[in-house]
């Protein structure tokens, strides 16, 4: 699987204490192997973001990707709920 990291999702990524940038890491490799993975809670978003996609990184924080065919994946965000904003 290739993942795309959006220029939101660098920004987003540096300003996260380095504890959940570690986190979102370990969960990254779980996705790679299976994006469904039941630890990930990988779930469709709606309304405007209705092509998005997003897995837990803990409690708190989420990372929001988009699906392309041959197995590329965009990562578009990462933050708390807001990012559903």
């Amino acid at each position: 699987m290739e993942i795309n990291l959006s220029a939101r999702f660098k920004k987003s990524f540096r300003r996260l204490h380095p504890r959940i940038q570690k986190k979102a890491i370990e969960k990254t490799v779980i996705f790679r192997g299976n994006p469904f993975n039941s630890r990930l809670d990988t779930h469709k978003l709606h309304g405007d973001k209705k092509e998005e996609f997003a897995f837990s990184v803990n409690n708190s924080y989420r990372i929001s990707f988009i699906f392309f065919e041959n197995n590329n994946v965009i990562f578009t965000d990462i933050g708390t709920h807001n990012i559903y904003k």
